[in-house]
């Protein structure tokens, strides 16, 4: 079986596929699993996550076999509007619910949700249901990833309580609540 195993930016391709994987967005996500390419063959996605593959984006093998990533045709809600205010409005909405959109010049798009989509007819919009491609925003603070030579965004670790932080200073008596309180 073919085992993919590096990552190449569609803005880096340079090398002509020798073959296609087609995945809907949920796959794309998914650093390894078994995939069957365009041509019957089957391989193995082996990748360090994250990951977010995207169109365009190509796949290769040890031995410098090269697979493009096309997004799958997938059920999704539609808003087309031409009133930028109205788009913002329903972009921030979404947003407001941490619903994974994908943003064009005058329509978003968002895995299908009667009750998303309710709220947005409920703002003047127009849904509808179509079958397209998608690739929603990846958001501001994403680094696109999958190998050393790239650097990675790291989340701050949370603070530790540490005992010097939670020492009292001399003399001070704390109440119920757990407040320290100084004379």
């Amino acid at each position: 079986m073919l085992e993919l195993n590096s990552f190449i930016p569609a803005k880096d391709v340079v090398v002509t596929p020798a073959d296609r994987l087609t995945l809907p967005y949920a796959l794309r996500q998914r650093s390894r699993q078994r995939v069957v390419l365009q041509s019957g063959q089957e391989a193995g996605l082996i990748l360090a996550p994250p990951i977010s593959l995207v169109g365009g984006d190509q796949l290769r093998s040890r031995d410098g076999v090269h697979v493009l990533v096309e997004s799958a045709p997938e059920r999704l809600s539609d808003v087309r509007v031409d009133d930028p205010v109205l788009l913002a409005r329903a972009s921030y909405h979404l947003g407001n619910r941490h619903v994974r959109v994908q943003i064009g010049r005058g329509w978003l798009r968002y895995e299908p949700d009667h009750v998303l989509d309710q709220m947005l007819t409920g703002l003047g919009l127009v849904v509808e249901a179509i079958s397209a491609p998608f690739e929603p925003e990846r958001g501001a603070y994403h680094v696109h990833s999958h190998s050393n030579a790239h650097a990675r965004a790291q989340p701050l670790a949370p603070l530790e309580k540490s005992e010097e932080s939670t020492a009292r200073p001399p003399g001070a008596d704390s109440d119920p609540s757990g407040i320290a309180r100084t004379p």
